[in-house]
C-alpha cells in the first residue's frame, strides 16, 4: 500500500482527466476548484486504483468518489436488476445527501442514479431496480434485501465506493458489507472513505481492496481553526433552562443529545417555551424526517434536536452552533458531532454541557479529539453564555406546529422524467448543494414518498 498525505489542492476540475459532460456540468455550476481530497484521489480513481481516502466528514468526499464513479461508468448502458457501480453508506440521511449531489451529474452523463435506502418504499425501489441502474446509492440493510428478495442483483457491479466506513464499522453493518461485497466481481475498483482507518476497517481493506493508494488529508483529530470549542459545567438543575435560553438565539443550532426518547421531549421543551425546535430521530418516518430537515434547511425551524443520526451524512449552510446537550460517546462520535458546524470555511462554535459527575470523562475525550476547549462554570442568564453563544431568553409563547398544505403524490415515475432540469448548483464539503433560488438537481428516486 502506498500513502499519500496531501495538503494542497489542484487548481482546477479541468486538469484532471474527466469526461467533457461532467465538465461542462461542474463549471455551469460555478464550481471549478476542487477540495484537496478531491485532488489527492481523483487521479487514481479515475486511473482505475483501488484507493483509500482518510478524510473527516465534510471535506468533499462525495465529488471524489463521485466523479470517480461516473467518469467510469459513461458509455456503458445498465441491465436490468443490476446496477453497474455502488455506493454504499451507513444512513438514509446520507444516502440522501449523496443522491442531491450526484444525481444532476450522473443526468449530465446520460446516466442513472437512484437510491436503495430503509423507511421508503420497498417495491417503488423494486421497479426502479428493474428498469436498470447505472450508480445505486444504498444502506446494507436495504440493499440486502433487495439481493434475498431478487430485485437486486451484484454481478455487474465492477466499481464500489464505501463511505463512512467507520461508521458502518461502529454500527455493525461490516457482516453486511462483507455479504455484498463478496457477490460483486473479485477484480472490480473499490473506493474507501472514512476518517480512521484502523481496526475492523482496516481487516475490511484487507480483505478487498487489491494494492491500494491511500491519501490522507486530515488527521483524526479536530484541525478547524475556525471552530471554538467549550464545556460549560452546569447543575443538573439549571441544565433545562441553559439549553432553551441556547435554544433562543439567532441562528441555525444542532442540539445532540443521546435517545430518541430526549429527542422528543426536549424539542417539545424548547416549544413549550417559544423555540422553534425539530426532533430527529431513527424512530421517525423517512417522510417526517425529511419534512424536520426541509424546515430545518429553510430557516422556519432553526433549532434541530437529534441523536447521533444526525452526526454524519447531514450537511445544512450556517449552522453556527452544536450544542452537547449530552456528551458524546467517545472522540469520533464528539468529531462528527461537531463536524455539523464550521464547514466549507465557515465559522461555528461547539459546546458541551456537563454536570459535575462527567468533567474527567469528558476531559478525557477532548484530548483524545485533539481538542482544546474553554471551560466555564455557568447559570442561566449569565454574560457569558450570552456572549459565546448567543443565548438569550425565549419569548415564552408555545410554538404552534405548522399546518401543511396536501402535496400531490408523486412516484419514481418513468424514465421520461430524466429532463428535468439541472438548476444552479454550488459545492459546499459535501459536493453539490443546490442554491436557494436553484434547481434541486434531485433524480426520480428522491421522489418516493412514504
Amino acid at each position: 500500500m502506498s500513502i499519500t498525505i496531501e495538503s494542497t489542492s489542484t487548481t482546477s476540475f479541468a486538469d484532471f482527466n474527466l469526461p467533457q459532460p461532467l465538465l461542462d456540468a461542474l463549471r455551469d455550476a460555478g464550481i471549478d476548484a476542487p477540495f484537496p481530497i478531491q485532488s489527492a484521489t481523483l487521479p487514481d480513481a479515475l486511473a482505475g486504483r483501488d484507493v483509500l481516502g482518510r478524510a473527516q466528514t465534510g471535506s468533499g468526499k462525495t465529488l471524489a468518489f463521485g466523479l470517480a464513479l461516473l467518469g467510469r461508468l459513461g458509455g456503458g448502458k445498465a441491465r436490468s436488476k443490476r446496477p453497474r457501480a455502488l455506493v454504499l453508506v451507513p444512513t438514509r440521511e446520507l444516502a440522501m445527501q449523496v443522491a442531491d449531489s450526484l444525481a444532476p451529474l450522473a443526468k449530465a452523463m446520460g446516466l442513472w442514479c437512484r437510491t436503495a435506502v430503509g423507511g421508503m418504499a420497498f417495491t417503488r425501489q423494486a421497479d426502479v431496480l428493474h428498469r436498470g441502474v447505472d450508480l445505486l446509492i444504498a444502506t446494507p440493510g436495504r440493499l440486502s434485501d433487495h439481493v434475498r428478495q431478487g430485485t437486486c442483483v451484484l454481478s455487474d457491479v465492477n466499481f464500489v465506493a464505501l463511505d463512512e466506513a467507520d461508521q458502518m464499522a461502529d454500527m455493525g453493518f461490516l457482516p453486511q458489507v462483507r455479504e455484498i461485497l463478496d457477490l460483486t466481481p473479485p477484480g472490480g475498483q473499490r473506493l474507501l472513505f472514512s476518517a480512521t482507518l484502523d481496526g475492523d476497517v482496516k481487516k475490511l481493506v484487507d480483505a478487498y481492496l487489491t494494492d491500494p493508494v491511500e491519501h490522507s488529508v486530515a488527521p483524526a483529530t479536530a484541525s478547524v481553526d475556525t471552530m471554538d470549542h467549550y464545556v460549560f459545567q452546569v447543575t443538573h438543575q439549571d441544565k433545562q433552562a441553559i439549553v432553551t435560553e441556547i435554544g433562543a438565539r439567532e441562528g441555525r443550532t444542532i442540539m445532540f443529545v443521546r435517545t430518541k426518547h430526549h429527542v422528543d421531549r426536549l424539542a417539545e421543551r424548547l416549544r413549550a417555551k417559544g423555540v422553534r425546535a425539530g426532533a430527529l430521530h431513527g424512530g421517525k418516518t423517512q417522510g417526517q424526517r425529511n419534512r424536520v430537515l426541509a424546515d430545518f434547511k429553510d430557516g422556519y425551524t432553526p433549532v434541530l434536536v437529534a441523536t447521533d443520526v444526525a452526526a454524519r451524512g447531514i450537511h445544512v449552510d450556517d449552522v453556527s452552533l452544536v450544542l452537547h446537550v449530552d456528551p458524546a460517546a467517545d472522540h469520533k462520535d464528539y468529531l462528527h458531532r461537531a463536524g455539523r458546524t464550521a464547514r466549507a470555511g465557515a465559522s461555528g462554535t461547539v459546546v458541551t454541557l456537563v454536570t459535575h459527575d462527567q468533567r474527567r470523562t469528558v476531559r478525557r475525550m477532548t484530548e483524545r479529539a485533539g481538542v482544546r476547549a474553554r471551560s466555564a462554570v455557568i447559570r442561566p442568564g449569565d454574560g457569558e453564555l450570552a456572549e459565546i453563544t448567543g443565548a438569550r431568553e425565549p419569548s415564552g409563547e408555545p410554538v404552534v406546529e405548522r399546518r401543511r398544505e396536501p402535496q400531490p403524490r408523486r412516484g419514481n415515475g418513468p424514465r421520461g422524467d430524466r429532463g428535468r432540469n439541472f438548476g444552479a448548483h454550488r459545492q459546499s464539503r459535501e459536493g453539490f448543494r443546490p442554491r436557494r433560488n436553484g434547481g434541486s438537481g434531485r433524480g426520480p428516486a428522491r421522489r418516493t414518498r412514504d
